[in-house]
């Protein structure tokens, strides 16, 4: 549904949630988040550009949430690096359907909408205080 791309970023910005007020290098981040160094950097230059996160460069620099976690909903996040699509016209480019829908690629993108929905109004806040056994980003403590 969502692309590797959002994944990353989603990581990222819940890393730099769990670690208010903190500034991180991009290489912390990936250690922390799994995902590779230089693939991050780029998601995170995408996000500061968005005002996802805030950037600061020099000895002590790194990046930062740019809102707060609570300000922040996760259909921000994937739509600054790689918005979801919507099926607009025929997938299979058939004349006759052209902008109208057919009843499957009609319901595919209902689904799709419903799903940007729930994103628009899940905030990283959101993630990180839904009690569950697993932390994010975190091996569970046995």
């Amino acid at each position: 549904m969502i692309s590797q791309t959002s994944e990353y970023a989603l990581r990222a910005v819940i890393c730099l949630a769990q670690h208010p007020g903190e500034l991180h290098t991009a290489t912390k981040i990936a250690k922390l988040t799994k995902v590779p160094d230089p693939y991050l950097s780029k998601v995170l230059l995408i996000l500061a550009k968005h005002e996802v996160v805030i950037s600061k460069k020099g000895l002590h620099g790194g990046y930062g949430l740019a809102h707060s976690p609570d300000k922040i909903t996760l259909w921000t996040i994937i739509n600054a690096v790689d918005p979801i699509k919507h099926i607009k016209s025929c997938p299979l480019k058939l004349e006759s359907h052209g902008t109208h829908l057919c009843r499957l690629h009609k319901r595919v993108n209902d689904s799709i909408n419903m799903i940007e929905e729930l994103f628009k109004t899940s905030t990283v806040t959101m993630i990180l205080d839904q009690p569950t056994k697993s932390i994010p980003l975190c091996e569970s403590k046995k």
